[in-house]
């Protein structure tokens, strides 16, 4: 007996190009505008407290990573940015799923909110200091890392493909059964 012919791949359309640049474009303009209100605002040492105290607004420059992780190797960051960038420009060639264009727009989009800063902010070119403004439960990252929205986008986009990938989700917008994702790996 003849095994039944795959499903036909879906034809690309554009359409998840156009929501990945979108969002992409969206992160990017939102994470800017908001580093511009806070430098324009804010006074570094100054918190904002907001819906009592659950958010402050604290302005800093970070060299480094979360928790200023990295600090002395700031020249890495781009470097890194570049590779992320350049493998969802690979992966934008074969992109299907407008999901998969949400996920990969919001990390583009946070990557290079973050790359502008790593570039453009003093102290100079390659060794810029990241503006983040965002602080959970306490002013000064008592609990966890202050961060930007271009932090937000790249982790809410991380975690959305994390998820696209568990339940099956291709990138070329086709789906696979868990049952056969675990047949598979065995």
């Amino acid at each position: 007996m003849d095994e039944p012919a795959p499903a036909p791949r879906p034809r690309f359309t554009g359409r998840a190009m156009a929501v990945l640049g979108a969002t992409a474009v969206l992160a990017v303009a939102l994470d800017q505008w908001t580093k511009w209100l806070s430098t324009e605002n804010l006074d570094e040492g100054n918190p904002v407290r907001v819906l009592g105290g659950l958010i402050y607004l604290s302005l800093l420059r970070n060299p480094g990573a979360a928790f200023s992780f990295g600090s002395d190797h700031t020249w890495i960051f781009p470097v890194v940015t570049l590779v992320v960038v350049s493998w969802i420009g690979y992966m934008a060639t074969r992109l299907r799923s407008v999901p998969w264009a949400v996920a990969l727009g919001l990390v583009l989009g946070g990557a290079l909110g973050n790359l502008g800063d790593r570039l453009f902010r003093a102290p100079g070119p390659l060794h810029g200091h990241v503006v983040d403004m965002i602080s959970l439960f306490g002013p000064y990252a008592e609990y966890f890392a202050v961060f930007n929205i271009a932090d937000s986008c790249l982790s809410v986009g991380v975690v959305l493909a994390v998820l696209l990938e568990l339940t099956g989700r291709q990138r070329d917008g086709s789906r696979i059964s868990v049952r056969k994702k675990k047949e598979e790996a065995q």
